[in-house]
């Protein structure tokens, strides 16, 4: 049974779009990967880390999904990463409202012993150091290493970010994150430019 190795924020969002909004929810890239595999026939594996305000529900609802959660740190005292951000009308583009590091700030990743042979690693939207660290932890290359990222990073963290660019295979953004990566308002040249930086699809 091939492996998954999902590295991201398991974390608090709020959202805004033209149809409606949310308080705090459930969010974060790693959840929603976590969530989305487990309806594949593999074993997948969650490295994130969260304060001590995340409900127990919450992680209850991981593991009933089969979710190896082992990777999952809970700080005692600490606070949960959250993100708020407004969706435009296409609900491709969007406004980043409010970013909250907390825990997330200090997160140093600890690869499970059994996922550092994974065969699919997917970095979900981390800071680039933290990615690179675990592409760092594989004791074997993994067959597929995707790349999700953001507007945030791109702002504060771009040299990391084309660092760890160099070192995967696929990457995940909108066309507003190709633009801005790219320097191009075309997102033919922006493809093209982009696969210069690493990655073979985006």
């Amino acid at each position: 049974m091939n492996k998954l190795l999902i590295v991201g924020t398991v974390a608090f969002d709020a959202i805004e779009t033209p149809f409606g909004k949310t308080d705090k929810i459930l969010g974060g890239a790693g959840t929603y990967i976590g969530l989305s595999a487990s309806h594949f026939n593999l074993k997948s594996a969650i490295v994130s880390v969260v304060g001590d305000d995340f409900p127990k529900e919450y992680l209850d609802l991981l593991k009933s999904k089969n979710i190896d959660i082992s990777g999952l740190e809970v700080v005692q005292g600490g606070k949960t990463f959250f993100w708020s951000g407004r969706y435009h009308n296409d609900l491709n583009s969007r406004d980043t409202l409010d970013t909250q590091l907390n825990v997330l700030a200090d997160f140093q990743p600890k690869v499970p012993a059994d996922f550092k042979n994974a065969d699919v690693v997917m970095l979900g939207n981390l800071h680039p150091i933290v990615q690179s660290s675990v592409l760092d932890q594989m004791e074997v290359k993994p067959k597929l290493v995707v790349l999700d990222t953001m507007n945030f990073w791109m702002d504060c963290a771009l040299p990391e970010l084309l660092d760890v660019m160099k070192r995967i295979d696929v990457i995940t953004i909108n066309d507003e994150e190709a633009r801005q990566l790219s320097g191009e308002y075309s997102l033919v040249k922006a493809a093209a430019k982009i696969h210069t930086m690493g990655p073979n699809t985006w």
